[in-house]
């Protein structure tokens, strides 16, 4: 793993990775889930939370950037370890959002892989990240991809279970007694 990997423009570069993801994340909600859904409501922020959302995007967009200059390192242990990950990723992010489909827009996520944590969207969405610096062998994209994620907590995942309380009162906390935030993680 290098600290400063070769910055070159090129197909097998880490925004392979990337792009579906981006696409999936970004575009497919528009025409899957239903505009009601918990999915497209913003929770009201405090200052902390709306300072580490700003820095959180700074992030995911540098991140973006960078996959297009940072190639994988395809055939080593880098990579394959790296796609493990990746596709652990994948695999908490369809369910998640198969779940999203499934569930009527008065109910909360409960189901599915929502019974074994209460963010598996953002947690699929941090092991691809991780997936990609590791397959990528680059401590500076695996480095921003955990700043990513010390910004998680209260950026989305505070001000969300927050909102969702609010809408959804005893239900949820309920469910938030039972569930923990990430999976194998106690509550």
């Amino acid at each position: 793993m290098s600290a400063v990997p070769a910055f070159e423009i090129g197909i097998w570069n880490a925004w392979i990775l990337i792009i579906p993801y981006l696409l999936v994340n970004f575009g497919l909600p528009f025409i899957t889930i239903d505009r009601k859904s918990t999915f497209w409501m913003w929770p009201s922020y405090t200052r902390l939370e709306r300072i580490c959302l700003v820095i959180g995007m700074l992030l995911m967009g540098g991140m973006w950037i960078y996959s297009i200059f940072l190639p994988l390192s395809t055939g080593t242990g880098w990579f394959y370890a790296g796609l493990f990950v990746y596709l652990l990723g994948w695999v908490f992010l369809v369910l998640a959002y198969l779940t999203f489909m499934a569930t009527p827009v008065d109910k909360p996520n409960t189901t599915g892989i929502y019974r074994f944590s209460r963010h598996p969207w953002y947690l699929g969405m941090l092991l691809i990240y991780i997936g990609t610096g590791i397959a990528s062998a680059s401590w500076v994209y695996l480095l921003v991809a955990l700043a990513l994620l010390a910004t998680y907590r209260s950026a989305y995942l505070i001000p969300e279970e927050r909102m969702c309380c609010e809408r959804f009162v005893e239900a949820y906390r309920e469910y938030m007694d039972r569930t923990p935030r990430w999976i194998g993680i106690p509550k």
